[in-house]
């Protein structure tokens, strides 16, 4: 069967090496997105708060986010409220068809009305925007490393012969079935699957 017929080589070994180099990287970069993620929404309390929590969309193949995409246009509330209803909802409608975003006009008409509302700390000026953008320019470099270290562990991880009984586990993917594999190493050591299942901690 399978198990039986994985044998390591060098090659192999190498392989297994630069994941767990990649792995390392991966959850260094994952803190970094986490922090300057943090970041952004500290400096957008102060001049479009609770911008961030508008949309709830998982982040594209690029690592980019729509709140963040949202915040780098309308990077300031008043970005929003100094247009007119009529005249948001079509820049709103504009910007979604640039950036390939749904469009919902009562989601734009709800933007606004929430505009109306907020009382910024810093002033709508160009420091502050570049203060802003700088930000977003920051975590999207490194949401972007993320995603590209991501892809590329996968594409080692499954020129490994055990990646294909790694990724029957229930509840594996293509992420953390490569984060797992270079954590394991060479599962040749363990006896029989259910010793691996014990050690991974997941279910077979």
């Amino acid at each position: 069967n399978k198990w039986q017929n994985l044998k390591p080589y060098s090659i192999v070994d190498e392989l297994r090496t630069q994941l767990k180099a990649m792995n390392r990287q991966f959850h260094f970069y994952v803190k970094q997105k986490t922090a300057m993620k943090n970041n952004l929404i500290n400096l957008i309390d102060q001049t479009y708060p609770n911008a961030n929590t508008y949309f709830n969309s998982p982040p594209r193949s690029d690592g980019s986010q729509k709140w963040v995409d949202f915040v780098y246009t309308y990077w300031h509330v008043d970005c929003v409220r100094k247009m007119s209803l009529n005249s948001f909802v079509k820049h709103y409608q504009n910007w979604c068809k640039q950036k390939k975003y749904i469009f919902n006009k009562s989601k734009a008409e709800e933007i606004y009305t929430k505009a109306t509302e907020l009382v910024p700390v810093f002033p709508k000026n160009e420091i502050t925007k570049r203060i802003i953008r700088q930000a977003i320019a920051q975590l999207n470099s490194t949401s972007a490393t993320v995603e590209t270290i991501r892809i590329l562990m996968n594409e080692t991880a499954s020129k490994l012969p055990e990646y294909p009984i790694v990724m029957q586990f229930k509840g594996i993917g293509p992420s953390l079935g490569p984060q797992l594999m270079a954590e394991i190493g060479d599962i040749t050591r363990f006896t029989h699957k259910g010793a691996l299942t014990a050690f991974a901690g997941v279910d077979p």
